[in-house]
């Protein structure tokens, strides 16, 4: 039987409780995940995709199990399905928060499946204790004092905190 390889792309911008519970529970159903950080210069992300790939690192090993060694973290800036290709990935997977996300994500999914059939998209749920996190309402809540500590993990908090006082973007 062929390893089953999934690409779970975003910008993680930062990465959050969330993104975490889902690349958990991907490596529960593949057998390689390859978290595929995204530039995506046009969200304004805080971080540098370099940041990014630092930061989701040190959580992926960080994180209590035994997953951390299936879990391979890439920067792209290239079409998602051409990055999936590259890495000889038949699976994507995308996390759920609410019906709202749903709408988008399977546009996304039709277009992604237009281009490259062989490639499946798999949609995760948000866990109930992380349905509301979202990487934009973590950063608007540090920007205006609040603690996000709920949402993100120590190590996280404090490059969120470090990188809102100098300034930003790096």
């Amino acid at each position: 039987m062929s390893e089953r390889v999934a690409v779970y792309p975003g910008t993680f911008d930062p990465v959050t409780f969330g993104h975490m519970d889902i690349i958990w529970r991907a490596t529960r159903i593949v057998d390689r995940l390859v978290v595929a950080v995204a530039v995506n210069p046009g969200k304004d992300p805080l971080f540098t995709v370099d940041e990014r790939v630092a930061l989701m690192e040190e959580e992926i090993k960080a994180h209590d199990g035994d997953f951390a060694d299936r879990v391979q973290v890439l920067p792209f800036d290239s079409l998602l399905m051409d990055f999936v290709t590259d890495m000889g990935a038949a699976i994507i997977i995308r996390g759920l928060r609410a019906v709202s996300d749903f709408e988008y994500e399977f546009q996304m999914a039709a277009m992604n499946g237009r281009l490259n059939s062989s490639v499946e998209t798999v949609f995760l749920t948000a866990s109930e204790t992380h349905q509301f996190i979202a990487s934009r309402f973590v950063k608007e809540i540090g920007r205006l004092g609040g603690d996000v500590g709920h949402f993100v993990s120590a190590r996280v908090k404090a490059r969120l905190v470090e990188q809102l006082r100098s300034g930003g973007n790096g």
